[in-house]
Protein backbone atom coordinates (compact mmCIF):
# COMPACT_ATOMS: atom_id res chain seq x y z
CA UNK A 1 0.00 0.00 0.00
CA UNK A 2 1.44 3.60 -1.19
CA UNK A 3 1.40 6.06 1.73
CA UNK A 4 2.97 9.43 2.28
CA UNK A 5 3.83 10.81 5.67
CA UNK A 6 4.48 14.58 6.01
CA UNK A 7 6.57 16.10 9.49
CA UNK A 8 8.75 18.58 10.29
CA UNK A 9 6.40 21.71 10.46
CA UNK A 10 6.20 24.16 13.19
CA UNK A 11 5.88 27.90 14.38
CA UNK A 12 8.54 29.94 12.88
CA UNK A 13 9.66 32.93 13.15
CA UNK A 14 9.82 35.40 9.99
CA UNK A 15 13.30 34.36 8.27
CA UNK A 16 13.26 31.27 9.90
CA UNK A 17 13.56 27.96 7.88
CA UNK A 18 12.03 24.99 8.39
CA UNK A 19 12.67 21.67 6.59
CA UNK A 20 9.84 19.10 5.61
CA UNK A 21 10.45 15.55 5.32
CA UNK A 22 7.39 13.49 3.39
CA UNK A 23 8.31 9.53 4.57
CA UNK A 24 7.45 7.00 1.66
CA UNK A 25 5.96 3.67 1.81
CA UNK A 26 4.84 1.48 -0.73
CA UNK A 27 6.96 2.74 -3.29
CA UNK A 28 10.10 4.31 -4.00
CA UNK A 29 10.69 7.91 -4.10
CA UNK A 30 13.09 8.11 -6.67
CA UNK A 31 10.42 5.94 -9.00
CA UNK A 32 8.01 8.51 -9.56
CA UNK A 33 7.03 12.08 -9.71
CA UNK A 34 6.49 13.76 -5.80
CA UNK A 35 4.80 17.18 -5.57
CA UNK A 36 4.94 19.38 -2.20
CA UNK A 37 1.17 21.22 -2.08
CA UNK A 38 0.30 23.58 0.39
CA UNK A 39 -3.17 24.74 1.61
CA UNK A 40 -3.13 28.42 3.70
CA UNK A 41 -6.25 28.87 6.10
CA UNK A 42 -9.31 30.02 3.63
CA UNK A 43 -7.44 29.32 0.64
CA UNK A 44 -7.44 26.41 -2.09
CA UNK A 45 -4.72 24.14 -2.14
CA UNK A 46 -1.73 25.43 -4.41
CA UNK A 47 1.35 23.37 -5.76
CA UNK A 48 4.33 24.39 -4.46
CA UNK A 49 7.58 22.05 -5.83
CA UNK A 50 7.74 18.92 -7.49
CA UNK A 51 10.61 16.45 -8.25
CA UNK A 52 10.44 13.66 -10.86
CA UNK A 53 11.95 10.04 -11.14
CA UNK A 54 15.39 9.40 -11.88
CA UNK A 55 14.42 7.64 -15.17
CA UNK A 56 12.88 11.17 -16.65
CA UNK A 57 14.40 14.27 -14.41
CA UNK A 58 15.69 14.81 -11.67
CA UNK A 59 15.32 18.11 -11.12
CA UNK A 60 12.68 19.86 -9.10
CA UNK A 61 10.64 22.66 -10.02
CA UNK A 62 9.00 25.58 -7.53
CA UNK A 63 6.23 28.28 -7.74
CA UNK A 64 7.39 31.44 -8.59
CA UNK A 65 7.08 32.50 -4.74
CA UNK A 66 9.25 30.16 -3.60
CA UNK A 67 12.04 30.26 -5.86
CA UNK A 68 15.51 30.67 -4.16
CA UNK A 69 13.94 29.70 -0.63
CA UNK A 70 12.90 26.54 -0.87
CA UNK A 71 14.99 23.25 -1.81
CA UNK A 72 13.59 19.91 -3.30
CA UNK A 73 15.42 16.77 -2.53
CA UNK A 74 15.23 13.03 -2.47
CA UNK A 75 16.71 10.21 0.10
CA UNK A 76 16.63 7.12 -1.26
CA UNK A 77 18.16 5.19 1.35
CA UNK A 78 15.72 6.88 4.09
CA UNK A 79 12.95 6.77 1.11
CA UNK A 80 12.22 10.16 1.78
CA UNK A 81 11.42 13.87 0.00
CA UNK A 82 12.50 16.54 1.91
CA UNK A 83 11.35 20.13 1.30
CA UNK A 84 14.00 22.45 2.54
CA UNK A 85 12.51 26.14 3.50
CA UNK A 86 14.66 29.06 4.33
CA UNK A 87 13.79 33.19 4.72
CA UNK A 88 10.00 31.50 5.49
CA UNK A 89 7.88 34.77 5.37
CA UNK A 90 4.10 35.02 6.80
CA UNK A 91 2.92 34.10 3.37
CA UNK A 92 4.14 30.76 3.42
CA UNK A 93 1.84 29.88 6.29
CA UNK A 94 -0.29 26.80 5.71
CA UNK A 95 -0.99 23.10 5.39
CA UNK A 96 1.85 21.13 3.48
CA UNK A 97 1.31 18.20 2.00
CA UNK A 98 3.55 15.46 -0.46
CA UNK A 99 1.31 13.76 -2.91
CA UNK A 100 2.10 11.37 -5.50
CA UNK A 101 0.48 9.08 -8.24
CA UNK A 102 1.97 5.56 -9.63
CA UNK A 103 1.15 7.17 -13.23
CA UNK A 104 3.23 9.81 -13.20
CA UNK A 105 7.15 10.11 -13.32
CA UNK A 106 7.70 13.84 -14.54
CA UNK A 107 6.41 16.37 -12.50
CA UNK A 108 3.92 17.80 -15.60
CA UNK A 109 1.01 16.37 -14.21
CA UNK A 110 1.93 16.32 -11.04
CA UNK A 111 1.10 20.33 -10.85
CA UNK A 112 -2.34 20.05 -11.24
CA UNK A 113 -2.71 18.50 -7.97
CA UNK A 114 -4.88 15.71 -9.40
CA UNK A 115 -3.58 12.60 -7.40
CA UNK A 116 -4.13 9.61 -6.18
CA UNK A 117 -1.69 9.26 -2.91
CA UNK A 118 -1.66 11.79 -0.40
CA UNK A 119 -0.32 12.29 3.07
CA UNK A 120 -2.25 14.03 5.73
CA UNK A 121 -0.55 17.39 6.37
CA UNK A 122 1.97 19.07 8.32
CA UNK A 123 1.26 22.65 9.82
CA UNK A 124 3.78 25.56 9.06
CA UNK A 125 3.07 29.07 11.09
CA UNK A 126 5.31 31.58 10.48
CA UNK A 127 4.51 34.84 12.67
CA UNK A 128 5.78 38.13 11.08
Amino acid sequence: QVQLVESGGGLVQSGGSLRLSCAASGFTVDDYAVGWFRQAPGKERDWVSCIGSKSVSHSPYYRDSVKGRFTTTTDKAENKVFLQMNNLKPEDTAVYYCATDEYYTDCAGVTTGILDVWGKGTSVTVSA
